[in-house]
């Protein structure tokens, strides 16, 4: 019953203290006029980090704005395009593996699996006409499948910078081999003109054209009408034809799926 007189009092009191010039003794002075601060935004009440992260999903603006663009610039993440499968077979007519390729993120990702070949590295190429026949002997090494032609190139280049050079193919001991990879230098769709496109495998590995400088061979390998008795230093010409992968093994023509 007694508490608000006291109070009253003392609020007057305290009002009259100061309107006379008093002070309490361990007053501070005013702190000079400071900028205003945004508040907190934490989720903890502190002032975030600029790299930190609230949990839980985002908003409904997210940060999909800050992500990384697609490096090929022509299509979002998942987005597929066209694609094309062979069917690879033998000299014999026997069915020894399939190739596809399709294209997705504006690049092609090829895959290959092979059964019943011998184990070991073999070369594999993309070549510009799609006709396997197994009686057209190429003159060079004498193997079948010279109707599909050299390498595909898009544009002039020699080995290893065909539009249609790959990675060497391994077989296991037990004769199968699988590989995949991505490449950018052909989109599917390049691969369907008007000759077509086969898929060959070598007998020989691909050495890419690496040649080191301190091997020498006959000018006369290297290009036609050189000095029979020179000698130079680098690829020939079968090594930079096809990486000296020897004869066509195998060959499957690319259709459209």
């Amino acid at each position: 019953m007694h508490r608000t007189p006291h109070l009253l009092l003392a609020t007057v009191l305290g009002a009259g203290a100061l309107a006379a010039g008093g002070a309490p003794a361990e007053a501070s002075p005013e702190p000079p006029d400071l900028p205003d601060l945004p508040a907190p935004t934490g989720p903890t009440g502190r002032d975030p980090a600029p790299d930190d992260t609230v949990d839980g999903p985002p908003g409904p603006t997210g940060t999909a704005e800050q992500r990384s663009p697609d490096p090929t610039g022509t299509a979002s993440p998942g987005a597929g395009g066209a694609s094309g499968r062979a069917d690879v077979k033998d000299a014999d007519g026997r069915s020894v593996g399939t190739f596809s390729v399709e294209e997705e993120d504006g690049r092609s990702v090829v895959t290959i699996t092979v059964k019943g070949l011998p184990d070991g590295f073999h070369g594999f190429h993309l070549h510009g006409k799609g006709v396997c026949s197994a009686e057209s002997t190429d003159p060079v090494t004498g193997g079948p499948f010279s109707s599909a032609g050299t390498h595909l190139s898009l544009e002039e280049a020699s080995h290893p910078d065909h539009t249609g050079d790959m990675p060497d193919l391994l077989v296991g001991r037990d004769g199968t081999g699988a590989a995949s990879f991505v490449t950018d230098r052909f989109q599917v769709r390049q691969l369907f003109d008007g000759d077509g496109t086969a898929v060959i495998i070598h007998a020989q590995p691909d050495n890419q054209a690496n040649i080191p400088d301190r091997y020498s061979h006959p000018e006369a390998t290297a290009s036609p009408g050189a000095d029979a008795g020179a000698m130079t230093k680098g690829p020939d010409a079968v090594t930079r034809r096809g990486g000296d992968s020897g004869q066509h093994i195998a060959c499957g023509v690319l259709t459209e799926r």
